[in-house]
Parts: C-alpha cells; sequence; structure tokens
C-alpha cells in the first residue's frame, strides 16, 4: 500500500454509545485516519461525532451522511458549526437528499425535485457556515438568517453525488462527494470526473471523493459474499444504488463488496485508489461461526495497510 494515496478509514455501524466512542478511541489509536458516521436509524451522526471529537485527538470525524430533507439548512449548519468545534476542528459534514421510500413513505415529507432541493440547500448551509449568515430566495428555500456559532474554521461539506445534477453541485458548491455502494468504474468513469470538472470549471480545490464499501478478510470468500448479497440486499433495490450497480456492470450488492485473503483486500482497495478515489470508508461485515473474530482481524489488516 506505500504507493497507493487514499485515506483509509472506518465506516462505524449502529452501536451503543460506550461501544461506538470505544471504537472510536480504538480506531485513532490502531492509526486510520478517519471514522464515518452513518445517520440512519440508530443514533443522531452529528451528536455522535461531537462527543467522539471529545474523546479523541486527532481522528477526522464525519457523517456518511445526514439526510438533507427532514432537516431545515439553518440548523443543519447550526449543528455542523457545534460539531466542528466541539471537535476542535476535525469534522466534515457529508448530506444527501435519503431516499423518497424514507422521505415520502416514512416521514410524510415531499422528495420532488431532489437535485434542485440538494443545490439550494447546499447553497444556504454553504454560506451559513463559511459567513454565519445567508439571504437566500429560490424555488424551494426562502431564508434569511444569521448563526453566532463561533467557529475558527468550517467544516468541510461533501454530499452523496450519485447523479449528474448532484455530481455538478458537488464539485462546484461543495467540497467533493460521500457515496455508499459505489464501485469503482462507476467511480472512475463516471462519478468522480463529474466532480472533478465541476470543480476545476468553478476554480475551486480538486474535491474529495469518499467511497463506502463493504469489506470482510475471510477465507471463505465465495460465503461472504454470500453473506454480503443477502445483508445488503436492500441497496440493491434503491434506485439511486441500483443506477450505480447498474452503471458498475452488477446486479447485486455482493458483487460490490470486497471478500476475500490479504491480497484480495489490498487488491480490491487499489481499485478505487487507481478510480481516483482519495478516501476509502471500510464497511467491515462480520462472517463465519465467530462474527466478530472476523471483524476483529479484518479491522487489524486494514489498520496494517493504513499504517503502511
Amino acid at each position: 500500500m506505500k504507493d497507493i494515496q487514499i485515506g483509509l478509514g472506518l465506516m462505524l455501524g449502529r452501536q451503543e454509545l460506550d461501544v461506538l466512542l470505544t471504537q472510536v478511541r480504538e480506531a485513532e489509536e490502531a492509526g486510520f485516519p478517519s471514522v464515518w458516521v452513518p445517520n440512519i436509524f440508530g443514533g443522531d451522526a452529528m451528536t455522535l461525532c461531537a462527543l467522539a471529537g471529545r474523546e479523541t485527538s486527532h481522528i477526522e470525524v464525519g457523517t456518511a451522511v445526514v439526510p438533507s430533507f427532514s432537516r431545515h439548512p439553518l440548523y443543519m449548519a447550526q449543528q455542523a458549526l457545534t460539531t466542528q468545534v466541539a471537535t476542535r476542528g476535525r469534522f466534515v459534514l457529508g448530506v444527501g437528499p435519503s431516499h423518497r421510500v424514507v422521505i415520502e413513505d416514512m416521514l410524510g415529507l415531499s422528495y420532488a425535485k431532489p437535485a434542485r432541493h440538494v443545490r439550494e440547500y447546499v447553497t444556504i448551509v454553504k454560506q451559513l457556515l463559511e459567513t454565519g449568515k445567508t439571504s437566500f430566495s429560490g424555488e424551494t428555500y426562502r431564508v434569511n438568517a444569521s448563526l453566532d456559532t463561533p467557529c475558527e474554521s468550517p467544516p468541510p461539506l461533501l454530499i452523496g453525488a450519485l447523479g449528474p445534477m448532484l455530481r455538478r453541485v458537488a464539485g462546484s458548491l461543495c467540497d467533493g462527494t460521500i457515496t455508499w455502494m459505489t464501485g469503482p468504474r462507476a467511480l472512475g468513469g463516471e462519478v468522480g470526473p463529474g466532480v472533478r470538472s465541476a470543480a476545476e470549471a468553478a476554480g475551486r480545490p480538486a474535491p474529495r471523493i469518499v467511497a463506502g464499501i463493504p469489506i470482510c478478510l475471510t477465507d471463505d470468500a465465495a460465503g461472504a459474499r454470500a453473506n454480503a448479497g443477502e445483508r445488503f440486499a436492500m441497496y440493491g433495490q434503491l434506485p439511486s444504488y441500483k443506477a450505480m450497480l447498474d452503471l458498475e456492470g452488477v446486479s447485486d450488492p455482493s458483487e460490490i463488496a470486497i471478500a476475500g485473503d490479504e491480497k484480495t483486500l489490498e487488491a480490491g482497495i487499489r481499485r478505487f485508489a487507481d478510480a481516483g478515489v482519495t478516501d476509502f470508508q471500510a464497511a467491515i461485515f462480520p462472517h463465519g461461526p465467530s462474527g466478530r473474530a472476523s471483524v476483529e482481524r479484518t479491522r487489524a489488516f486494514l489498520a496494517e495497510l493504513s499504517r503502511a
């Protein structure tokens, strides 16, 4: 891994608070540069990042990702700035529109025109993060507000940018993209180039391309991939992720997962680095009679690669 320029971080699962904080401390001690906290139906990701930042000294902590439709941009920015202060400048705000089944069917909100929503949303959030105020009037949002949250520097803002319009937003307005269940072919051929070209056209710095992928070090690669297919089956049914699987030329999340021996894992991560990914989120999943042992084995190997 010495010749691979990629940040090798960990995606944390839904755990009890004390367990999660222990995992963040252990990740820092093991040499991982970053940890990423999902915001699904467990704890609030930004709250967890703020607490984790108080328990550590140098590891980066980020959200992967906080849904935008369910939180007003003023309060998204307010909590992000507070979290940035709590982590002493080590927070990364990952935001995404989520999915129609969540926003409409579960929350009872409108999921109309998600690309327009995200563009207006991050415009407001960026203004609040960078200047503490906004006066914005768009088709979806009309916000005239300010924040008084002392913060030395705003946190980087990444968005889930799987579609072409959101890739332009990620590059032109944000600091990059954060993805899940998206393979190296899609990232290298469509997602990354789209985000980078938008950033270049806007005169912005080179963007971060963060990829979250299931991974397992195992002697039973076929069994682990079958396990991944069952464990992550729902992502093959959500339209945005299904589109990424199609772009990758695969039909099932099991074909995105990296599973096998040490050489297989290293080669898999190398493919993402070669595709232009700047940060790899390792979503370790258990397999075999002792799932915990397989997770610990995978984490130890990835820590070794990260230190290399």
